[in-house]
């Protein structure tokens, strides 16, 4: 039997980068995300990681369908930016090949004795 922290210790949010090649940038979101704030990640972590995964600007970006990745000030960010785009259903494991990732991500977590947000995202960088 495992100690776990249970209500009120808080929640984060984590947006990342993968590709066939592999992972890159990794923001974690301490709080509430808003469509800014989610603007302001994609500003400085997509095209950086796209980049460093050797994608060079041909890559297709898919995101869930979540209100704050489907307001205008993000459509048109990205139709200005270039990027062709894969809609998908929020939180379907069958199309959308990132809630693989983040499942695989949550159990790795879960192995660890987490007690505070502090530890959660060391946990999530390793």
């Amino acid at each position: 039997m495992r100690e776990t922290v249970k209500h009120g210790s808080g929640s984060i949010m984590v947006w990342g980068c993968m590709a066939a090649t592999g992972v890159e940038n990794l923001a974690i979101i301490d709080g509430i995300m808003n469509q800014y704030s989610y603007l302001n990640i994609l500003k400085n972590n997509l095209s950086q990681s796209a980049s460093k995964l050797g994608l060079d600007g041909s890559f297709t970006f898919q995101q869930d369908s979540v209100p704050k990745h489907t307001t205008r000030v993000v459509r048109e960010w990205l139709l200005y930016n270039g990027r062709k785009q894969v809609k998908s259903p929020p939180q379907s494991p069958d199309l959308n090949p990132t809630e693989h990732l983040w499942d695989y991500l949550d159990r790795q977590i879960r192995k660890q004795e987490i007690k505070t947000k502090n530890d959660i995202k060391k946990a999530i960088l390793e």
